[in-house]
């Protein structure tokens, strides 16, 4: 799946092909691969402007980097979403329709007084 965003340095119209965000309380920047979705205090940088980038002084920059295949799903990703797509295919039973189930019910949350026996 390709995300077309672009960069969001000034006058600069590249495609966007990573995501910088501040972890302020350690002091770091993070530049990862582009983010799924637009977040507003993330900065979605494009090639030139990725590679160009420094921190402030005292400040780290941690980059991560990643590979294409990373993002393809995992068997374990394929197996979960088969088992919730037959989970949700499978018919409910119809409770309402068993002999004495709604009498039961209406019995079980039906609000009644209790007196002390004193």
């Amino acid at each position: 799946m390709a995300y077309l965003r672009k960069c969001t340095r000034l006058s600069c119209g590249k495609l966007a092909v990573a995501t910088l965000t501040y972890v302020y309380a350690e002091s770091t920047a993070v530049l990862g691969p582009l983010a799924t979705i637009a977040e507003p205090h993330c900065y979605d940088l494009c090639e030139s402007h990725a590679q160009k980038l420094t921190a402030p002084r005292g400040w780290e920059v941690v980059r991560l980097e990643s590979e294409p295949e990373d993002f393809s799903p995992s068997p374990d990703d394929l197996l979960a979403l088969a088992n919730a797509v037959r989970e949700a295919a499978r018919p409910t039973p119809d409770v309402w329709s068993e002999p004495g189930f709604a009498e039961e019910y209406a019995r079980r949350t039906h609000l009644r007084v209790v007196r002390d026996e004193v």
